[in-house]
């Protein structure tokens, strides 16, 4: 494998999880948001958000292909880097994509709450970091939830793209239009299965849900830890039981 062929330059919440399985699929090994966090590549991608070098062969090694963010940030630098490439821009419904993108990959960064989980995980937490660098502060400059602006950057955004790659080179798709376009631009056959709809949205859900109710467990924790201390000092005073008893009773009720 000597680098990207496909480049994907549409943005998170537009069919990239579909986009994703039909391209490997078709023999294309892509990188995604997913890929991103399983391999921990939250400190490459911050420090390219930031200007430093950043060596793309090496984030890359063993994909052909790369979609959604952080990625697409840097669609531009890839291109330079990759110009036999082919470009594809996943699109959909503005309002539509919005909505779906508030209530999904914003969600951590709008329930201020959830932040307590970066206290106790440092993964979640560079990775948070990552997503505050490169998407919500870099690219919807702490706006997001002002829906007409961020409106605003993925209308403009889109049109940056069809002016800067050549035509040739560019594929303009939604996910709904199914194999036969994708296909056409690849030159591969059309599959004879359906276009893979993945409903990623139940998934991120499923993740949220979990990630509540922990949250939810640490802070009611936290607020009893206070009582706890209190109360078992007061009856050590007392003499009811020694100070190693006390301190095993700590640790069973401090696991979550």
């Amino acid at each position: 494998m000597t680098g990207l062929e496909i480049i994907g330059a549409g943005f998170g919440r537009t069919g990239t999880s579909s986009l994703k399985v039909a391209l490997e699929y078709l023999g294309y090994p892509t990188y995604h948001m997913q890929d991103a966090k399983q391999l921990q590549h939250d400190s490459y991608w911050i420090a390219a958000e930031r200007g430093e070098f950043v060596n793309w062969d090496d984030i890359f090694q063993g994909y052909s292909a790369t979609l959604d963010w952080p990625s697409i940030k840097y669609y531009k630098e890839l291109l330079t880097k990759y110009p036999n490439a082919k470009v594809i821009l996943s699109t959909r419904d503005p309002e539509r994509w919005y909505e779906s993108a508030y209530n999904t990959i914003y969600f951590p960064h709008r329930k201020t709450s959830l932040k307590i989980l970066e206290w106790f995980s440092p993964k979640y937490r560079l990775h948070q970091e990552m997503l505050r660098t490169v998407l919500w502060r870099g690219t919807f400059h702490g706006r997001f939830g002002d829906k007409q602006y961020a409106l605003t950057v993925f209308e403009n955004h889109n049109e940056e793209v069809k002016r800067v790659v050549p035509p040739d080179q560019l594929l303009i798709f939604d996910p709904r239009e199914g194999w036969e376009p994708l296909c056409n631009f690849l030159e591969k056959p059309v599959p004879q299965i359906p276009f893979p709809h993945v409903n990623d949205s139940l998934a991120f859900k499923s993740a949220m849900d979990k990630r509540i109710t922990v949250r939810n467990r640490l802070l009611t924790s936290i607020s009893i830890f206070p009582i706890i201390i209190f109360v078992l000092f007061r009856w050590y005073s007392l003499g009811r039981f020694p100070l190693s008893s006390i301190m095993e009773r700590l640790k069973s009720l401090l696991k979550i």
